[in-house]
Formats: C-alpha cells, structure tokens, sequence
C-alpha cells in the first residue's frame, strides 16, 4: 500500500466516524436518538468551539503550558528510564536486585500518586511532570531492558573476536539492537506523557488543556469536554509524527519489511 492510498483510507475512516456521529446526534431513529446531543454534542458543534478556542486565542496559553509538562515528562522520563535500562541489562546482579523492586512501583496506579505529588511539589508545572515521568519512565526502561538481553549472542562473539572492547560494543552491538526497542517505546511514551499532564491539571491546576476540560465538565459543557480532547489528540499525532520522523533518521539502516 502507497503512502498515498494509506492516507486516503485514513481519510475515510475519519469522515466516516464523522458520519456516524452526525447521524446519530441529529437524526432521530424511530423516535430516538443513538447519540443524544446533551451526552455527545454534535461533530459541527465540536469543530467550531476547537476554532473558536484558536481563534480566540483562549487556548494558546493553556496549550502551552501542557506542551511544556507534556515534553518535560517525555525527555525526563525517556532519558532516565533508557539509561537505567541500559545499566540494569549491562549488569545482571543489580537488576536481579532490583526486580521486585521495580516491578511494585510499576504496579502502583499512578492516579493515587497524584494527589502525593501535588503535596511534594504543589500545584505548578512539577507535579504534572513528576506524574508523566512515572508513566513514561517504566515503558522506556522495560523496552531498553529487553532489547539489550535479545541481543544475538553471535554477534557479540563475533564482535569480541574481533577485539571490539565495551565502548565499541556499546556503539556498534548494543546501541543499535536497542534503537528499534527504544523507540517502539517512545512512541507510546508520547501519549503517555500528555496523559500524564492533563490528569495532573485536571485533579488540581490553573492552566492547561486539562484545566479546560475540566472546567467544561462542571458546567456540563459537553462541546468543550470534546473540543479539549480533539486538540489533545491532534497534538499527540504532531508529536508522534516527529517521533517518526527522527526514528527514520536514526534507523536509515534498518531493512524494509517485506510487502505484499
């Protein structure tokens, strides 16, 4: 499939959830309707609260105020969870120490630890930040982690025969082999991090998009609510496109899967 007919059926799909949600909120079905505009709204509505948010410039100081919390998380997180992963892969005993360890702080719901950050770290960008590092952090970490240890042990032989010692071997064996894990795991790591802001500002801040929804659902503004998450989604997509974009540069190398 071509990049063209790709984006063309993504289109379609698009204007046809469109559809649906359309028909269902206007169009009553034998009385009814599927999608009542009270609990729904109605995709024109949508569209033109999102412009008039931009319009209006009401949006651009939230927005950047979760971008800013949004990007801290992700190079906070991606960074300190890929440089762990390599230490702890490169050195078995620490990380069989530290196992359990890591593993129960992962199963901690990171909601409860909300509300723990605000108290260490009040109600400004840091407590968003330090929320959005816990998600980030254990997706990146567990990644690296594993890319490192499905390093083919051939190729390590063979690259110690030839007299490759540990700076090399982290260059040209290690760091390659992870590159791909790494960013598998950025790449959900984006939508991660923006979770992470926008659930920080939406139990408790001043700005951001998650202030915005918030503020819409307790006027029982369901216009707004929907409004906020299309903005957040579309700049989720922009973030993952650039993920994309340096992802292809960094693994020009790589060979291209096979198609039909």
């Amino acid at each position: 499939m071509t990049r063209a007919s790709l984006l063309g059926w993504q289109i379609l799909v698009a204007v046809a959830l469109l559809a649906i949600w359309h028909v269902g909120s206007t169009v009553p079905i034998l009385g009814v309707y599927v999608l009542p505009k009270f609990f729904f709204s109605t995709p024109g509505d949508v569209i033109a609260r999102v412009w008039k948010l931009f319009a209006t410039g009401v949006v651009w100081r939230h927005l950047w105020v979760t971008l800013s919390e949004t990007a801290l998380a992700f190079v906070i997180g991606s960074i300190s969870g890929a440089a762990i992963g390599f230490w702890f892969a490169r050195q078995p005993r620490v990380a069989a120490v530290f196992d359990p360890f890591l593993k129960a702080a992962n199963s901690l719901p990171r909601v409860v630890l909300a509300p723990i950050f605000m108290l260490w770290f009040g109600l400004g960008v840091w407590s968003k930040v330090a929320l959005g590092v816990t998600l980030v952090f254990f997706i990146v970490f567990f990644n690296v982690y594993q890319g490192l240890k499905e390093v083919s042990p051939v190729v390590l032989a063979n690259a110690r025969m030839l007299g490759m010692n540990e700076r090399q071997l982290m260059r040209h064996v290690y760091w390659p082999s992870a590159l791909t894990w790494i960013f598998s795991s950025l790449h959900t790591s984006v939508g991660f991090a923006l979770v992470g802001a926008v659930v920080g500002e939406y139990l408790g801040s001043a700005a951001g998009l998650g202030y915005l929804i918030h503020e819409a659902e307790g006027l029982f503004d369901v216009t707004g609510v929907f409004a906020g998450m299309i903005v957040l989604a579309f700049f989720v997509i922009l973030i993952d496109l650039a993920v994309t974009a340096v992802e292809n540069r960094l693994l020009v190398w790589r060979p291209q899967a096979a198609q039909n």
